[in-house]
Order: C-alpha cells, then sequence, then structure tokens
C-alpha cells in the first residue's frame, strides 16, 4: 500500500511540474508578444493552453484519488491540498497568458502607446513574480516565495498609474480610446498574474511550515460571528 501510494503522489508532483513549466512559457511568451512587435506568439500561447485544461483535469483526478484511496495525513496530505490550489491558480494564469495576447493583438497598430506607460516594466515584474513563485513552489523554497509579495505592491502601484496614464491619453487624443480600452484591460490582466503569483507562494508557505499565510493581514484580529 505505501509503495503503491508513494508511486502516485511521485506521479502527482510530476505532473504539476510539467503543468507548470507549460504556464512558465505561456506567460514567458505573451510578454515577448507584448514587447516585441516582430514577434507573434498568440497561436502558440493559445494552442497551449489547452495543454494546461488537461493537466488541470488530471490533477485534480490524481488528487481525488489520492485522498479517497490512502487517506493520507501531515505534509502528504499538505501537499495534496497545495496541489489542488497551485493547480488552480496556474491554470488562471494560462488564461490570462492567453488574454494578454489577445489584448495585445487587439491593439497591434498602436504599439507606442504601450511604450508610453509603464506596461512594460510592469510585464516584467509580474513574470518574474511568477516565474519564482513556480521556482519556489518546485524547490519548496519559503525564502524566495515571501520575496514575491513585496513585488505584489510594486505592481499594484503600477496598475494604478497605468490607468492614470492611459486615461490622460485619452483626454488628449479621444480617438485613442478604443486602443486605450484594451491596455487598461491589459494592465488588469497583468495585475491578476501577479495576484496568481502571490497566492502561489502562500500556498508554498503553508506546504513547508504548515501556516496559513493567505489573507493575514486583512483578518487581523477579525473573528466570524459563531466563533466568538
Amino acid at each position: 500500500m505505501e509503495r503503491h501510494f508513494q508511486k502516485e503522489m511521485d506521479e502527482l508532483k510530476t505532473t504539476i511540474n510539467k503543468m507548470a513549466s507549460i504556464v512558465d512559457e505561456q506567460v514567458e511568451n505573451s510578454f515577448r508578444d507584448m514587447e516585441d512587435p516582430e514577434v507573434r506568439l498568440f497561436k502558440e500561447v493559445k494552442q497551449r493552453d489547452k495543454e494546461v485544461d488537461a493537466y488541470d483535469n488530471l490533477i485534480m483526478t490524481q488528487c481525488e484519488n489520492l485522498l479517497a484511496l490512502y487517506q493520507p495525513v501531515a505534509s502528504d496530505l499538505r501537499f495534496i491540498l497545495t496541489a489542488i490550489k497551485i493547480d488552480s491558480q496556474l491554470e488562471r494564469c494560462g488564461d490570462i497568458a492567453v488574454n494578454i495576447v489577445q489584448r495585445v493583438k487587439k491593439t497591434d497598430n498602436f504599439r507606442d502607446i504601450i511604450n508610453q506607460t509603464d506596461l512594460q516594466q510592469m510585464g516584467k515584474t509580474s513574470r518574474e513574480m511568477v516565474n519564482n513563485a513556480i521556482t519556489a513552489f518546485i524547490n519548496h523554497d519559503v525564502n524566495l516565495a515571501k520575496t514575491i509579495w513585496e513585488k505584489d505592491d510594486i505592481v499594484d502601484n503600477l496598475n494604478k498609474k497605468i490607468f492614470k496614464q492611459l486615461v490622460d491619453i485619452i483626454k488628449s487624443k479621444p480617438e485613442l480610446a478604443e486602443a486605450c480600452a484594451h491596455l487598461i484591460v491589459l494592465s488588469r490582466q497583468i495585475e491578476r498574474l501577479a495576484d496568481h503569483a502571490t497566492n502561489i507562494s502562500e500556498d508554498v508557505v503553508f506546504l513547508v511550515e504548515a501556516e496559513i499565510v493567505s489573507h493575514k493581514k486583512k483578518l487581523e484580529g477579525f473573528q466570524l460571528p459563531d466563533m466568538q
């Protein structure tokens, strides 16, 4: 029984690592598409999303089987719970990569607007956060995971700044309103990508240290009514 359990745990780890690798590539390519007008990676990013969705289903099946057949405890249980959560975060990152290339495609004739804003910087920071979050999970690196939290604040501030930059462009050149609207959505997608990277980093802390840090600051001193 123990041998079969360990074999299926190893298979789960391999599956989620493969999914993470594909998502990391999707995110990388989506920002390459945004940064370089000569790069056309829309089809590649979109096609790989099918693989991500397939891995999503496979991981959920593997986790369900492990929980139902072996009733794991302690660190094994934490890994399975973390795998379920990170699987969801990775699937959303893949979706966002597709959304990014879609918005870039819609603004292909207005690349100069991107260069007038901090979208490139925001994209670079979010992309680094995703890569670090995946690396932290694979290596169980809590210290790396925690460095991601500060960068999330940087991305949030850039998102606000970019919104103002794009609104100012619309005011001065109303004919660019549609393109700027797409870029406002693009900025929001990049901000959401950073949020998912942050969530993965929090899951890494739970996996390694058995500490729940999600919403920690927000919930400080708060109790549910039926728990008082």
